[in-house]
């Protein structure tokens, strides 16, 4: 990818000539850039703090690995912090899970081991997703083809995070912030129904190899209305855990605590984990109310 002359950066857009100066100020060439960022920012719709965050981030081994995953890529350079988040996210849920089962099982916790463990790895599971779903990012696709669906174009268009922070030389309508939180509420759904599918017919199939071993075993009932209790945590997820997330993650994160304590990393990073932490409490609450609601608790 050639680097643009003179002459064509005076009819570039605002955020190509930003993002071109930080470069040159970093002693790089547009062709040294991964190709979907070095296109981003001929388009104009990566501005000069990215091409920096970018930067900054290859100067560590694990960025610079991740940096080559599209998906990381696109979170990270729109949070240098999405991996603590992550690691926050999943460490207050093994804790939270364990304590629960815990106390569920008391004397038989280390006996029932094995359901705990298939318990905490599907929470685990939906953690990450409720993490990386919502999660802003710095927008890399390329425009889809011209004979693409309206319905498609309009959801390609949309943000990941319905409150992010639009960049310089981007920018998103209500419609398509509104189209954000239903295009994440239905992936969120199919994760949420999927891992409670997983977890109960794993559980199940436990309970039934502990009988098959010993007849003395007293498992956990096997009476649960499998199906719409996964359906139910499904809309849960789509629903509850999807808002509760996008204004996380959007709002409160992004829009609040980032822009006050920009420079402040371990306060931003110990203020973002209270938070998640609390998010995760209000969580266990709302969906205690909703399955006794709903009757299947």
């Amino acid at each position: 990818m050639a680097f643009p002359s003179p002459n064509s950066l005076s009819a570039a857009s605002h955020p190509t000539r930003e993002a071109l100066f930080v470069l040159a100020q970093l002693g790089r060439k547009l062709e040294s850039l991964p190709a979907d960022l070095a296109a981003a920012i001929e388009g104009g719709r990566v501005p000069g703090e990215i091409v920096q965050r970018f930067a900054d981030l290859e100067k560590s081994g694990l960025f610079r690995w991740l940096l080559q995953f599209g998906g990381f890529k696109e979170r990270l350079l729109a949070d240098d912090l999405f991996l603590a988040k992550v690691a926050m996210e999943c460490g207050v849920g093994i804790f939270t899970k364990t304590a629960a089962e815990y106390e569920r099982r008391r004397e038989n916790f280390v006996k029932e081991l094995d359901f705990v463990i298939a318990d905490v790895v599907m929470a685990i599971v939906a953690d990450f997703m409720l993490v990386w779903l919502p999660a802003p990012t710095v927008s890399l696709q390329p425009p889809l083809a011209v004979n693409a669906g309206s319905i498609a174009k309009f959801f390609h268009n949309c943000p990941d995070n319905a409150f992010q922070v639009a960049l310089a030389g981007t920018s998103y309508s209500l419609l398509q912030r509104v189209g954000a939180i239903m295009r994440n509420g239905a992936k969120l759904f199919a994760v949420g129904t999927s891992a409670s599918l997983i977890g109960t017919g794993v559980t199940n199939a436990l309970i039934k190899a502990r009988k098959a071993v010993s007849k003395d075993f007293e498992g956990e009932s096997e009476d649960i209305p499998i199906v719409s209790t996964s359906v139910a945590y499904g809309v849960y997820m789509a629903v509850s855990s999807n808002l509760r997330y996008q204004i996380l993650a959007g709002v409160i994160e992004q829009r609040m605590l980032e822009p006050l304590l920009h420079h402040h990393k371990l306060v931003l990073s110990a203020l973002c984990f209270a938070v998640r932490t609390g998010n995760t409490f209000l969580g266990s609450l709302l969906w205690v109310d909703y399955a006794k609601w709903i009757g299947i608790q």
